[in-house]
């Protein structure tokens, strides 16, 4: 699996990583040949969040492998806090109490990249970055980073704390591309000119922050699959049409699609399924052509201006 770099760290992960909010409905065998199978194909980075399966999810992969042992250097952990019941949450305590949580469900001594799950409007960044600090110091979390960010929220983040911001972890599938839409529809008046995140993307790249798009696979936020769906006929006509020529699934060619942005983007997959994970893994050496990028773009419903 193609390798990419985080960040400005020293982070060196596969650019397909294992989202693990469904985890909490596996037994523990199950999870288990989930892990492996993830670090066979390559997938070595798992995404948590305190509040997947209320924190069960977190919990049944503790349980699963034995992250005292050698496995715990071949996988990269990662959580997310924040999101509380029907609030949001930034302050100091409970970022510290959430990632005290996290580790003793992990079963782990140390997470190597903690994420602030969606933004906080009443959030005081100096606070954020005592938590941090705090954190880094005694050797909980590695590095940090955020979810669902808009640049001046970044950056009002960066003007307090001490540590690189090292990802945003932000929606994009073919049926959802905002970010990219702006971009392309520069100094016009129809719909997909309006810039719903300041360029969150164009940041990203100039600032050296790696982007983790979730639900690869989704149309709206949480309307559905669209891979294989009857309702959207044109676009699975040509994910299937390449994905023939390429030897691979449909979703594995709807994943290539995203990591073919040269912003170096990681893709989160939620699969449970070994066969699934396998399947699209191989996008990582699947390589689009520029032409076959745009025609999955248009075939999405874009049209070009």
């Amino acid at each position: 699996m193609k390798k990419i770099t985080i960040g400005k760290s020293d982070v060196q992960t596969g650019n397909i990583a294992l989202g693990c909010m469904r985890m909490d409905k596996l037994t523990k065998a199950e999870a288990e040949k989930v892990i492996h199978t993830s670090l066979e194909v390559g997938i070595d980075l798992f995404d948590h969040a305190d509040i997947y399966g209320g924190g069960k999810s977190e919990e049944v992969f503790g349980n699963a492998v034995d992250l005292k042992s050698s496995i715990r250097e071949q996988m990269i952990l990662q959580t997310k806090c924040g999101i509380r019941d029907g609030f949001f949450d930034f302050s100091k305590d409970h970022i510290i109490q959430s990632v005290e949580k996290s580790l003793k469900r992990l079963n782990t001594e140390n997470i190597d990249i903690l994420l602030l799950h969606r933004p906080d409007a009443l959030m005081e960044p100096e606070e954020i970055a005592e938590a941090f600090s705090q954190l880094k110091a005694s050797g909980k979390v590695r590095h940090f980073g955020v979810s669902n960010q808009h640049p001046l929220q970044v950056e009002l983040l960066k003007k307090y704390v001490k540590e690189d911001l090292i990802i945003n972890q932000l929606q994009l599938s073919l049926l959802h591309t905002p970010m990219i839409d702006a971009g392309l529809n520069v100094n016009m008046q129809n719909k997909p000119s309006i810039v719903h995140d300041s360029n969150v993307l164009e940041y990203s790249r100039l600032n050296d922050m790696t982007i983790q798009a979730w639900s690869p696979f989704q149309h709206g936020m949480i309307e559905g699959v669209f891979v294989g769906n009857k309702d959207f006929p044109e676009v699975n006509n040509k994910l299937q049409e390449i994905a023939d020529k390429k030897g691979v699934t449909d979703s594995a060619i709807a994943v290539a699609w995203i990591l073919r942005h040269p912003a170096n983007i990681q893709a989160v997959i939620g699969s449970m399924n070994l066969s699934r994970i396998k399947d699209i893994a191989r996008a990582s050496d699947v390589i689009l052509s520029r032409q076959e990028w745009y025609e999955l773009y248009r075939a999405a419903g874009n049209d070009l201006p």
